[in-house]
């Protein structure tokens, strides 16, 4: 196993991805466009999820596909991303045709950034609706931009700035898989405190720097560094995609998405908390068929867990200061 050319969710051929976020704020949405509607489903194992439209990526349920994917800032105001999104997307006329009507898909997953430091006085006019359609009309394939972009411009740890992260990995069978995640954990993506990543043994060609695991290991490396010690309980919330260009059944999407979860327990320290809205989307674009329909969906799960495990490390990693924060930035603390 390898990274992709771009380590990015866009090695995952026929995706593309839109950024918009408001600095003042300390906000943003992050959308990932497929070029065709794709196959998703969904797990979250975190105590406080916000999410929509994610009951119809259940197996039993009729809805084949999907045209977007939303990861918004703003708390339950940032579901109103998926509002803006799917006017963007009817523009561009994706979407079901019902009764003459046509219905984009555009299932949501929210973050509390809220307690950042960001100004949020918007009065009666959240700003998420306007980012969400801002964020899908700029998706590209090449925008491989990661940290403070984004989603990730809000995002925090207990005891770092958190932000968006991505990473690839291409398999021996030629299957690609992906990820692309928003770090706003209540715990901690770091080592007691120090600048070892928990997801150091994961690591390829020094992708956030290199360090490799502390030697010795601290002896309170299993002390607990949480917000609960200071921010608001419920300013938290890790959410990601992974997706991959193996042809997949929204059955085999919802078994992606649970092995998934894997790369947050190895990357966070304390993980799955009932204060965490741990939320996992998985997409296939289908683009190749598989040649081992027993061993390879195995391969692709754990390769998709390993690979979301390097993307938290990567979004904390790539964060830089900005005015206001917080929480000091992974370079500000550590150069």
């Amino acid at each position: 196993m390898r990274p992709g050319a771009l380590n990015h969710l866009l090695d995952v051929a026929g995706l593309s991805v839109g950024h918009a976020s408001d600095d003042r704020l300390k906000s943003g949405v992050t959308a990932i466009v497929p070029a065709e509607p794709a196959v998703a489903s969904v797990a979250v194992t975190g105590g406080a999820p916000g999410t929509r439209e994610t009951d119809l990526l259940a197996p039993e349920q009729m809805v084949p596909a999907v045209d977007a994917i939303l990861l918004s800032g703003g708390s339950a105001f940032g579901l109103a991303s998926a509002d803006g999104a799917l006017s963007a997307l009817a523009d561009m006329g994706r979407g079901i045709e019902v009764g003459g009507f046509r219905v984009p898909l555009a299932p949501t997953a929210i973050v509390f950034d809220l307690a950042n430091g960001g100004d949020k006085a918007w009065g009666e006019t959240p700003p998420y609706r306007t980012l969400g359609a801002d964020a899908v009309r700029a998706a590209r394939s090449d925008d491989t931009r990661i940290g403070s972009v984004g989603l990730g411009v809000g995002c925090t740890t207990a005891d770092l700035k958190g932000g968006l992260g991505s990473a690839s990995t291409v398999l021996k069978s030629g299957h690609t898989v992906a990820a692309i995640v928003g770090v706003n954990a209540v715990g901690t993506a770091v080592m007691a405190g120090g600048p070892h990543f928990w997801a150091a043994a994961f690591e390829q060609d020094g992708e956030f720097g290199g360090l490799g695991l502390a030697h010795p290991l601290p002896k309170d490396a299993s002390r607990l560094i949480t917000k609960l010690g200071g921010e608001t309980p419920g300013a938290n919330t890790t959410i990601a995609l992974v997706a991959t260009d193996a042809a997949l059944t929204k059955a085999q999407a919802k078994r992606l998405a649970i092995a998934a979860h894997d790369g947050f327990a190895r990357a966070l320290w304390p993980a799955h908390t009932p204060y965490d809205g741990d939320t996992v989307f998985a997409l296939s674009t289908g683009a190749r068929p598989l040649a081992d329909p027993m061993f390879e969906p195995i391969e692709i799960g754990a390769a998709a867990a390993a690979t979301l495990t390097r993307a938290i490390a990567r979004g904390v990693y790539a964060a830089t200061a900005a005015d206001g924060d917080r929480l000091p930035a992974w370079s500000t603390r550590f150069g």
